[in-house]
């Protein structure tokens, strides 16, 4: 039996990656995709004082438990299932329930920095990375976490100061070389997510035919 299809989508905060991941699911069908989020593997802080834990650097990649998501994907990629963790924004911990997911025929990788990993790289088919201008990507990002993670205006000015910009300019924009495909104006660039969605149906249609 073939691996399931890995997709990596990074690209800076605010870039519309998850609308390329909505057009992507649209175009192949929910029942057939799994989306993975970087996101959710951030390590718990539980133990450090909450104001601490607001002031920590999250878009570094130490931030993250990334060789638990490199377990899990190799067990995906073995069509076994896996437990997902699942990251509460507002406290900066990880809860204690998790997410039991099936391996899907098609497997998103999503985050800043997936493809600045050389491990998370190793299991992608394909590599994308979606582009936006600085002051689109914060604005969105504003929006986002003052709406879905119960944060203050100025709490996310503050960390896309001290963190976010000078992580995105290290690590993230770095990894853009490793893309296959960039699409810039994120996911409001319909011809370039049409090529990208084109180009997933014409491998999986290949792979269908090497059967």
């Amino acid at each position: 039996m073939d691996k399931p299809f890995m997709i990596g989508i990074a690209g800076g905060s605010g870039s519309g990656k998850t609308t390329v991941v909505r057009e992507i699911i649209r175009a192949i069908g929910d029942q057939d995709v799994l989306v993975l989020m970087h996101d959710s593997y951030y390590r718990d802080r539980s133990d450090i004082p909450l104001e601490e834990r607001r002031r920590a650097n999250y878009d570094h990649p130490e931030a993250l438990e990334t060789s638990l998501m490199v377990e899990h994907l190799a067990r995906l990629q073995q069509w076994q299932a896996v437990d997902l963790p699942l990251y509460d924004f507002a406290t900066y911990t990880r809860r204690p329930e998790s997410l039991h997911v099936q391996p899907r025929q098609v497997i998103i990788i999503e985050g800043i920095l997936v493809l600045a990993d050389e491990r998370l790289r190793s299991f992608m088919d394909i590599k994308v990375f979606v582009e936006a201008d600085p002051d689109v990507r914060l604005i969105r990002r504003l929006q986002r976490d003052v709406r879905e993670r119960g944060r203050s205006v100025d709490s996310v000015v503050d960390q896309y100061l001290r963190t976010v910009r000078p992580m995105h300019l290290e690590f993230v924009e770095p990894s853009k070389r490793y893309a296959d495909i960039i699409i810039p104006v994120g996911g409001y660039n319909t011809v370039g997510v049409d090529m990208l969605v084109t180009k997933i149906k014409a491998s999986l249609e290949a792979r269908e035919q090497q059967r």
